[in-house]
């Protein structure tokens, strides 16, 4: 069973920045769609970014401008660059990868465990 690790959440002031990151536990044969959820306490679950294979990417609107989601190839790992961070980005941030395991088998989706991220001066 293929797990996700998630890092770099932390406690950082206003205006400042965190990348965080996400990579399968095992080498996986391709990653398809990659995003980034996240959710403040008393809230639901909200879509942040994502970025499929071919490169595109797409942002809510909360935070285009100030997040990038990135994917190193090499390392499989995806990114989420978070610059100018606000109070309001708060949350437990989760991964969620659509790969396929092996050549032929089918697309899964795949959540990390979530890493806290608070924005507070």
């Amino acid at each position: 069973q293929v797990q996700l690790v998630e890092s770099g959440g932390d406690l950082v002031q206003p205006g400042g920045s965190l990348r965080l990151s996400c990579a399968p536990s095992e080498s996986v044969f391709s990653l398809n769609v990659m995003s980034w959820y996240r959710q403040a306490p008393g809230h639901q679950r909200e879509w942040v970014a994502s970025r499929v294979s071919g490169g595109a990417t797409n942002y809510a609107d909360s935070v285009k401008g100030r997040f990038t989601i990135s994917l190193d190839n090499a390392a499989n790992t995806v990114y989420l660059q978070m610059n100018n961070l606000r109070p309001e980005d708060t949350a437990v941030y989760y991964c969620n990868l659509l790969l396929r395991k092996n050549v032929g088998s089918r697309r899964r989706e795949y959540w990390g465990q979530g890493t806290q991220v608070t924005v507070s001066s």
